[in-house]
């Protein structure tokens, strides 16, 4: 079970990371990091407006950690920022290419004064691709990835699933999977290393089964016309009388005869399941039962029923469900309701610990903790470092 914490509590308790602020994948990987015990600590930029540092504080994914706001850009700051990455395990950066060694936070400066760092660098494109530098969004590494062109239906063209596979998935997701990886390996060599990580590898990657279908020749690339991207009248969703939406996916033979049952289509064999010829009539004659009644009478009707149905719940739906979701699926911290850590470990349970910090809200706790004496507290915060 998860479950908030005065402390940290979790598998990762005793890992310090300093995740150097940025967009997206890095601080989703932060918040897992954390959620799962780690220290982690954000050096935010020095200087942010109060609009800036009220977004920051406001920004659930930025809970758990403590927040030091350094000038990089200064000599003193990136002595300091130096001075703590001697002393942690893992250190996440997502700048553009190149730009963590104008700061003077090369990978080879940081491995040499900590030969036991895990150096996590997260790019759009890649360290080693031929357009490294250029700009970015999950919309333009989904595109580059070829995922864009699998979703969405026969009629719709591309749909952007909003930040969800390319930042979350493909980036932050699997750059803690790295990071924690590194760490395991550490136990035994005792040497860090430095981790590659881009959200156009990393999405391209959630797309195995496509390029292996396509590989096989069993993927058509029409979008919308195979069994899983809306192509199925047994793998879609269908608009209710009410404007409300029904799950269906139907894909075990037991199940689809189930579905057939349900709707009252008696005239349909569930043997010809896979007939793609009668696909396009069926999904009309379904959309069409589906859509004169509600999605409650619906719900009513396939309760109890294995057809794998489901109501399309919307995010307040979900995180006040409790027919589908654990009873700590979901947590109320800091007046904000949100997911729990996750997944659930038995023996070191995960938790949150503190609430989304303001930038360089912990400067002086953790630049104490990092070994710096008052005077040099004083002049990073006098140089305007903390606001």
């Amino acid at each position: 079970m998860t479950h908030l914490r005065p402390h940290p509590q979790g598998p990762l308790v005793g890992v310090r990371v300093v995740e150097l602020a940025a967009l997206g994948p890095v601080p989703f990987a932060g918040m897992l990091l954390s959620d799962m015990g780690a220290d982690v600590v954000r050096i935010d930029r020095a200087g942010l407006s109060v609009e800036q540092r009220a977004r920051a504080r406001n920004n659930v994914m930025n809970r758990g950690r403590r927040s030091v706001a350094l000038d990089l850009k200064s000599p003193s700051g990136q002595a300091a920022a130096h001075r703590m990455m001697a002393q942690v395990d893992v250190l996440m950066e997502g700048f553009r290419p190149g730009a963590a060694e104008r700061l003077g936070l090369a990978p080879q400066q940081c491995l040499e004064a900590n030969p036991r760092l895990v150096y996590g660098r997260m790019s759009g494109w890649g360290q080693a691709a031929p357009n490294r530098g250029e700009p970015g969004h999950d919309i333009n590494f989904l595109a580059a990835s070829g995922l864009l062109d699998t979703i969405g239906t026969e009629d719709s063209g591309p749909v952007p699933p909003l930040m969800y596979l390319g930042d979350f998935a493909g980036g932050g997701l699997t750059l803690a999977l790295a990071i924690v990886s590194a760490l395991v390996e550490r136990a035994t060599s005792g040497r860090g290393q430095v981790i590659d990580a881009s959200i156009l590898d990393g999405t391209a990657q959630l797309g195995i089964v496509v390029q292996g279908a396509t590989a096989r020749g069993t993927w058509h690339p029409q979008r919308g016309t195979n069994a899983f991207d809306t192509g199925a009248p047994y793998y879609n969703v269908y608009a209710c009388r009410d404007g409300r939406h029904l799950a269906v996916g139907a894909v075990e033979p037991e199940f689809y005869a189930n579905l057939l049952r349900v709707l009252g289509l008696t005239d349909i064999s569930a043997e010809g399941q896979n007939d793609r010829s009668s696909w396009p009539a069926l999904k009309l004659r379904i959309a069409e039962l589906i859509r004169s009644r509600d999605l409650a009478d619906w719900v009513a009707a396939f309760q109890g029923v294995e057809a794998c149905v489901t109501p399309v719940l919307d995010i307040d739906e979900a995180m006040r469900d409790q027919r589908f979701h654990a009873p700590d699926a979901y947590v109320d911290y800091d007046g904000v309701r949100q997911s729990a850590p996750t997944p659930r470990f038995s023996r070191t349970p995960s938790g949150v610990n503190r609430p989304s910090p303001l930038p360089g809200e912990h400067s002086e706790q953790v630049l104490r903790e990092y070994g710096f004496d008052d005077d040099a507290i004083g002049r990073l915060v006098d140089d305007r470092i903390e606001q």
